[in-house]
């Protein structure tokens, strides 16, 4: 009695590089140099006309800018603004914000100098 058992295939594909390991780049090794050494972002240029730059802008004024000025000028919502001053701002930056409230009980918000 003869039983036939079938070879076994291998799949090929496409690219012919699926089990491969990624090639070590310029471009992300520098970027994990970057992240390691702990640079911040603070030092590079924002776009102008960035929403970064829009709210960077609110708050270098003499006195600063309320949630109110910075929702209308982002579009964003009150805690989405707040979170933008904590995380990105003052810990992603590396920003110092101080947040005040006038007279009137308005809070306002302005970058320490």
């Amino acid at each position: 009695m003869r039983t036939s058992i079938p070879e076994p295939q291998t799949i090929q594909h496409p690219s012919g590089t699926a089990n491969q390991p990624k090639l070590r780049t310029k471009a992300r090794t520098a970027k994990r140099r970057q992240k390691a050494s702990g640079a911040k972002k603070s030092a590079r240029a924002h776009r102008r006309g960035s929403k970064t730059a829009q709210v960077l802008h609110l708050l270098e004024r003499p006195g600063g800018a309320t949630l109110d000025d910075l929702m209308q000028a982002t579009d964003w919502q009150a805690h989405s603004v707040r979170g933008f001053l904590s995380g990105t701002l003052r810990k992603k930056m590396g920003r110092a914000i101080t947040s005040t409230n006038r007279e009137d009980g308005v809070r306002t918000y302005s970058l320490e100098s």
